[in-house]
């Protein structure tokens, strides 16, 4: 599953590493809010509403933040962009571990999520133009494992710093360990270059990125159903994993070290998902690995919240949720790589994958608004369920792209799923 990992040279390997770091630890920053909602709505006497309004405006500014970062390594360069986006969410994560009310966390948690959209923006392009067509979807889904390696890091602090301290400090120590991200850009910016294939083709002025070149007749369709690829991967899995832990803990009464267990089963799950997804788009073509996980997605998430299940199965059934649930997004960075041209590749890539963030932002607000008429688990399944059935369409109409050289025509969908198999360059 790693042999590409021993074709690539230096400069790859590096890209790499300072993308993979990069989402590793915003993963971690990003999860810690979910980690510590249950004890915030206890301190702060939040509702259900109000905390999912809390997720839902994080989004928002994710997705802003994801596009605006996608258009400035377009005119900026992949590597500038990557530095900065860490230090924006690195700060906010910080600040946040000393907040006192509802309104100070709001404002911090957008400036966050300006930084969390932006860092992956810049990160999967940056890999995406490094990487051969050969492997490109394998590098991209191992990059994307980060998210389940930085999730694992996050609730394995939550874990030990609930267990030493009291709640009012543990929850702030956990943000207070968020500074350490910021160390990552001092690698970078001595390690790291822009692709050569981003040099050349950016060098001419009339090559400048436009924000809404994406959208014109020859890129309109596939941006489009692009985006609405974004929102059926993170309307399902914000819908899920942002209220998962206080579903365990309020609807299944589970204690802080049986609640970090049963997520911890669903981790590990999910970065093996994103590794198979990864292989799976290189071998069996982009759409129909998405459509594959999106499938089984929907039916893993009907059975886990609506089925009646003990706690013991819910335990087992975490491993099918967490994995498949990994499955969308490890196989869009190639995907969305390879629609767009390297002039815009940014730019394309930042809205498809952010679009989602936006639209799909409503759904933890409306998972906590409906969660006190239809339960908390039948509120998480309507949301993250319909998502996915949004994910199977969008994939089954865009053109495939699988082992297609950056900047050549993609395939139509209805020519198949399996082009001929190119070499790297």
């Amino acid at each position: 599953m790693f042999a590409w990992y021993r074709d690539t040279d230096k400069p790859q390997k590096r890209a790499f590493w300072a993308a993979f770091g990069g989402w590793t630890l915003e993963a971690a920053d990003a999860q810690m809010f979910g980690l510590v909602l249950p004890t915030l709505m206890a301190t702060w006497h939040l509702s259900t509403g109000a905390a999912g309004t809390l997720a839902s405006v994080t989004l928002v500014f994710t997705a802003c933040g994801g596009w605006l970062a996608g258009w400035a390594s377009d005119r900026y360069g992949r590597v500038r962009v990557l530095q900065w986006t860490i230090i924006v969410y690195s700060v906010a994560t910080v600040l946040i571990g000393f907040t006192t009310d509802y309104s100070q966390l709001m404002v911090l948690r957008s400036i966050q999520g300006f930084g969390f959209g932006g860092e992956w923006a810049a990160g999967a392009v940056l890999v995406s133009e490094y990487m051969g067509t050969r492997h490109r979807g394998r590098a991209l889904g191992t990059l994307q494992s980060g998210w389940a390696l930085g999730w694992g890091l996050a609730l394995a602090t939550y874990t030990v710093l609930f267990s030493l301290f009291p709640e009012q400090w543990a929850w702030r120590s956990m943000f207070w360990l968020g500074a350490l991200p910021a160390v990552l850009v001092v690698v970078i910016r001595r390690k790291v270059t822009d692709p050569p294939l981003y040099r050349q083709r950016t060098a001419k002025a009339e090559n400048r990125a436009s924000l809404w070149r994406i959208f014109k007749p020859d890129l309109l369709r596939v941006t489009l159903l692009g985006a609405l690829l974004g929102l059926g991967s993170h309307g399902g899995y914000y819908a899920l994993t942002t209220f998962l832990p206080t579903y365990l803990r309020t609807t299944h009464h589970l204690s802080v070290l049986k609640t970090s267990g049963y997520l911890a089963v669903f981790i590990a799950a999910a970065f093996f998902g994103y590794l198979t997804s990864g292989h799976l788009a290189d071998r069996i073509g982009r759409r129909r690995n998405i459509m594959l996980f999106a499938l089984m997605c929907l039916a893993s998430v009907v059975t886990y919240l609506f089925l009646p299940i003990s706690d013991t199965q819910m335990f087992f059934l975490g491993i099918p949720l967490g994995f498949f649930s990994a499955g969308i997004p490890g196989g869009l960075g190639s995907l969305f790589a390879e629609l767009y041209p390297t002039a815009i590749r940014g730019t394309g890539q930042g809205f498809c994958y952010n679009f989602g963030r936006i639209v799909a932002a409503a759904f933890p607000a409306f998972v906590g608004f409906l969660s006190d008429r239809l339960g908390m688990g039948a509120s998480i399944g309507l949301f993250a369920g319909s998502a996915y059935g949004i994910a199977v369409i969008a994939a089954a109409l865009l053109p495939e792209t699988a082992h297609k050289e950056l900047d050549a025509p993609a395939l139509p969908a209805t020519e198949g799923s399996a082009p001929p198999f190119a070499s790297a360059r």
